[in-house]
Parts: C-alpha cells; sequence; structure tokens
C-alpha cells in the first residue's frame, strides 16, 4: 500500500499572551513547577508532524481532511534541534516523560535522530528520560528496531478492532489489521515495551470489536486501553449518544472475563487498570492488563500533569484547549536556555484548565456543546491527542 499524505492546516484560534511572572506559584530553578491547582509538570507530548495515513473518523475525518487542504511547510515544523533545545526547558521543570505523536509520527523523516537527542537528556533527579511513541502502526514493523536503538523505551498502538471490515471502516484508507498486528510483533522483539494498544470506542461503529479486541490480547503481555470517543474539536462530529462509557464496557468485559482493580502505576496516570484473575482467584501478571480512559465520563483533571506541543510550537495545557502559547518566536529567537525556561514555567504557573470537571458536571443533554459557551477546541489531529 503507498502512504498518503493527508494535509492539515494551521489551527486559527489565536494565541495567548505568555502571563508575567508571578509570585504566586513562583517556580524556582532545580524545583518542579507547580500550577494553580498544585499540578507538577511531568508529561510532554510532542507533535512531530502535521501528517497522517489514515483518515479516522473520531481524529481526521475524509470529508473535511481532503486533498484540499494544505499542511505546513517543512519551514514552519520545530527542527529535531528546536525540539530538544524545548524539551530541556521542560525538563527542567520536571518533566520526566516524553511522548511522540502526531499526526502520524513514523512519517516524520530521520525521526530516530531526535529519540537519540532526547535520550540523552536527563531529569531532574539524573533518571534516565522516559521516552515514548503513539502510532497507528502502519509504518512499526519497519521501523522498530531502529527506533529501539535511538533509545525510544515504549510504543502505543492505536488499534480499533480485529475485523478487517470494522478497522477499514474506522481508518478509511482500506489499511489491513494484519500489518498493525505485525508491527506490534516487531515492537515486542525489539524490546519496545511493555507495548500499550488503544482502541477508541464509538458506540455505533465498533463497540462489537471489544470482547475480540480482549481476547486477543490477553496473555500476551500487552496493555489494552478502551477510550471513550471524545469531543477534541469539531471535525469529528461528536455527540454524547455516540460515546459508549467506560463502565458500560467494563460490564461487558466481566460477563466473560475475571477482572481486578489494579492501583495507578505513577501519579497522574490517566487510565484506570484492571488486572485478569487467573482461574484460582489470583491476581496474575502475566495475562496483561486493560485499562479504561474516561475523560468523558469521569475527569482526571485534578492530578492532570501533561503538556502538548504541537509541530510548529504553539504550547496546549488541555487537551480541549481553545487557545495556545506560540513557543516557536522565544525557541528561535534570541533568548537563552534558562529564559526559555522561565517563559514555560510562567505559562505553567498560571494554569487553572480544568475542562472534563466542567463538562461532566453538566446535564447530559447540554454536553453535545462546551462549557466555555461553544468556544471552538483544538483538534485532535493537530494538537496530537
Amino acid at each position: 500500500m503507498s502512504e498518503r499524505v493527508i494535509p492539515i492546516i494551521s489551527q486559527p484560534l489565536g494565541n495567548l499572551p505568555i502571563p508575567v511572572p508571578s509570585h504566586v506559584q513562583a517556580w524556582t530553578p532545580g524545583k518542579q513547577v507547580l500550577d494553580q491547582r498544585n499540578r507538577p509538570l511531568r508529561d510532554l507530548r510532542i507533535s512531530v508532524t502535521d501528517r497522517c495515513n489514515f483518515r479516522c473518523s473520531y481524529c481526521m475525518p475524509k470529508e473535511i481532511f481532503n486533498n484540499d487542504y494544505v499542511y505546513l511547510p517543512h519551514s514552519a515544523l520545530l527542527s529535531f534541534e528546536e525540539i530538544t533545545r524545548t524539551a530541556q526547558s521542560f525538563i527542567e521543570l520536571g518533566v520526566e516523560k516524553i511522548r511522540l505523536t502526531g499526526g502520524e509520527p513514523l512519517l516524520r523523516k530521520n525521526l530516530e535522530i531526535l529519540i537519540a537527542q532526547l535520550a540523552v537528556l536527563k531529569t531532574l533527579t539524573g533518571q534516565d528520560l522516559d521516552i515514548t511513541l503513539t502510532t497507528n502502526g502502519s509504518l512499526l514493523a519497519k521501523k522498530a528496531q531502529a527506533l529501539k536503538s535511538a533509545g525510544l523505551k515504549r510504543v502505543t498502538v492505536s488499534l480499533d478492532g480485529l475485523d478487517d471490515v470494522v478497522f477499514k471502516q474506522m481508518n478509511d484508507v482500506d489499511f489491513p489489521v494484519s500489518d498493525v498486528l505485525e508491527g506490534i510483533q516487531a515492537a515486542q522483539a525489539a524490546g519496545l515495551g511493555p507495548i500499550k494498544v488503544n482502541m477508541v470506542v464509538k458506540r455505533g461503529t465498533n463497540e462489537q470489536e471489544i470482547l475480540p479486541m480482549a481476547r486477543y490480547f490477553k496473555g500476551k503481555g500487552i496493555s489494552l486501553r478502551f477510550i471513550e470517543y471524545m469531543d477534541v474539536g469539531a471535525t469529528n462530529g461528536w455527540r454524547m449518544n455516540e460515546v459508549m462509557p467506560s463502565a458500560d464496557i467494563l460490564q461487558l468485559l466481566q460477563t466473560e472475563m475475571s477482572l481486578t482493580a489494579l492501583q495507578a502505576s505513577q501519579p497522574g496516570e490517566t487510565a484506570e487498570r484492571w488486572g485478569y484473575l487467573n482461574e484460582e482467584g489470583v491476581l496474575d501478571e502475566a495475562l496483561g492488563e486493560i485499562g479504561f480512559i474516561s475523560s468523558v465520563t469521569k475527569a482526571f483533571c485534578s492530578d492532570c500533569n501533561r503538556a502538548r506541543l504541537t509541530t510548529e510550537g504553539q504550547l496546549y495545557l488541555c487537551l480541549f484547549a481553545s487557545q495556545g502559547y506560540d513557543l516557536k518566536p522565544l525557541v528561535r529567537g534570541e533568548l537563552d536556555q534558562s529564559a526559555l525556561t522561565q517563559a514555560i514555567a510562567d505559562i505553567w504557573s498560571h494554569r487553572d484548565d480544568r475542562y472534563s470537571e466542567l463538562r461532566v458536571s453538566e446535564p447530559l443533554a447540554e454536553q453535545d456543546a462546551t462549557p466555555s459557551g461553544g468556544k471552538r477546541k483544538v483538534e485532535m489531529s493537530y494538537i496530537g491527542g
């Protein structure tokens, strides 16, 4: 199958001014920065490309992202050196994990060079950086070993069903499941683990794939995570009646599998984790685990520690944000490293986002509109999920 590139338009949402330093939650060099709700900055998600070779209905629907769209010129993208410099500032503020996203990140040429540059960076405590990547798996079989050799730790693969008809309906480019499964196997063989597989569940489209997915990945040492269909942006035509709540997915799984709740593996973890019980009713870690990301029905704003950097240097502090901060002039300007770090610290220390908490407090009938009065939110395809 040839690789088709889907152009994405830069989001015309406007930028927020970088706040002036404040005595409230003031950051001290060498310390963890905190926002207005005492949330640390630990997780940075970096979009490395605005291109994708899939046209998933919940992210880049074909009727919106067609051949008339113009994607960003290469000169508008942050270079690997600029990404690494920006990442260094985030690490100085407490970031311990960097996830590379897209679009489809494996479409970014020579991505291994960026990974190698990031791999030499150390956290505030002197530990290795946790470098991960989210991919649709289409190119993973070819690139898994090179990614591992460059310093990538883990991968998360998006897979919305095992049935070819359903999966091709979701990716809308006639891409077969077998090629994604081959990529997952290659990633395991290369040592990119533990691997996570994400399934977005859209009611009326692929909920019949929930049990087959759980059966297939049980015992393979892979964490399967079910994600509620989210209201990111506007192009996916999100409606609450297309959301299958995680509670319903769990209830379905428990009709044939014995599961037990697990503790979060780290602060701010987005997924609620469940493990498999063996025939004796004892947790068996060898069987893998299941996770639920419930950002629609169960907000996790209170301990959110994630920031998102787009491929052209826009910083977003919430997946459901309507505006971001333009860091590119700072990165490409004459600011030294400490000044760039201070600017990012000022942004985070003023953060007060809690979109999902506001949304879930509304009546269900009103949840098709945003709690911010209908303001346009940034698209999933732009912000990098």
